[in-house]
């Protein structure tokens, strides 16, 4: 059985291990056009029946920002996508995760689009459940914190700003940024704060990275997310491609931030995500329940998990789904009735 969540060089483990070498990625090389919206929508009619329990996933990607007739499409777009789906999810099914990535919208779209959300899902927002979202610096403001308080977010996840979007390398190793808006999120009463930390950009040397990361830690960040530049979360896709500097470099950056964060008394989870001893990551590892999603390490792998937005990728029982990439072609599928996907795998199907 193909597994699309480990790259072919990993050893097999199980998923709630938190065991798995760091940059290994979903193969989405094995998703093809074979999988489509009957696929997606026997699935979901499988999970209705079982009652199985939801992760949700909504993406609003960032390059959108600097067309504004492209986001208020979008948007409209994800409206449709929404009450599509939800249509087919029952009462009974929790969402138990929710994640918002991406983009964070202006507050009173955020409203808008949660509003939404809640006429079709069945969200609680108890202090039991995981609902996160990623903020970056330079488009987030204390209100904006509060809103998402507000709204029910427990979790936040503070998005390194990037050089290549005419950043200076000054401003991007400056604290305060992100010190402000950890300060809103312990203010507002966000469980966790999470910090993104990228390395090996040609312009980076072992001796800023140390620098860099010894501001994040006198920060006391729940979680810091360290990554190569070179294979960059979903959420930095948009940036294009980068210069990288050398694998020799490259090598000592990393060690230099494992070792240091281990000194700091940060735990290693996997896939280069280090959390306090306290986390509840780190507690679900302890106690063997630890799981994998599309997300990253979760404790809800019993979840089958929808993705809602532009190429977003649902993971329902053993089918794996995504939608659209391009922005026309995810608009067209929505206005002609259909679920968003184009794409997808299936133990069954072949390409």
């Amino acid at each position: 059985m193909l597994d699309v969540l480990h790259s072919h060089s990993e050893p097999t483990v199980r998923h709630d291990e938190g065991v798995l070498e760091p940059y290994c990625h979903l193969d989405a090389s094995a998703f093809h056009p074979g999988v489509g919206s009957l696929d997606v929508l026997r699935a979901l009619r499988s999970s209705r029946q079982q009652q199985r329990q939801l992760a949700l996933n909504l993406q609003v990607p960032a390059h959108l920002r600097v067309a504004g007739h492209c986001m208020e499409a979008y948007f409209r777009g994800l409206a449709q996508e929404i009450e599509r789906v939800g249509c087919h999810v029952a009462k009974q099914q929790r969402v138990e995760q929710f994640h918002l990535g991406g983009l964070t919208p202006e507050p009173a779209r955020l409203q808008q689009l949660m509003s939404q959300l809640r006429r079709r899902f069945n969200f609680i927002f108890d202090e039991s459940d995981d609902y996160s979202v990623d903020v970056d610096v330079q488009h987030t403001t204390w209100a904006t914190m509060g809103v998402l308080r507000e709204l029910g977010f427990l979790h936040v996840s503070i998005g390194v700003p990037d050089i290549a979007n005419g950043l200076s390398v000054a401003s991007f190793q400056n604290p305060a940024p992100i010190q402000s808006l950890i300060d809103a999120a312990r203010t507002f009463g966000f469980r966790t704060v999470s910090v993104d930390l990228g390395y090996g950009h040609a312009w980076q040397t072992p001796d800023s990275v140390t620098r860099k990361l010894a501001t994040l830690i006198e920060l006391e960040p729940d979680r810091l997310q360290v990554f190569d530049y070179a294979q960059p979360p979903l959420r930095y896709a948009h940036c294009g491609q980068r210069l990288v500097g050398s694998a020799p470099d490259k090598t000592l950056m990393r060690r230099i931030c494992f070792e240091r964060l281990l000194e700091a008394g940060y735990q290693h989870i996997g896939l280069g995500l280090f959390v306090r001893p306290d986390d509840d990551l780190a507690i679900a590892q302890e106690r063997g329940r630890l799981h994998r999603n599309i997300l990253g390490f979760t404790r809800y792998g019993y979840c089958d998990h929808l993705g809602v937005g532009l190429g977003a990728i649902s993971q329902i029982d053993t089918l794996y789904a995504q939608n659209a990439e391009a922005l026309g072609m995810y608009l067209e599928k929505l206005q002609q009735g259909q679920l968003a996907t184009c794409r997808g795998w299936l133990p069954t199907t072949t390409a």
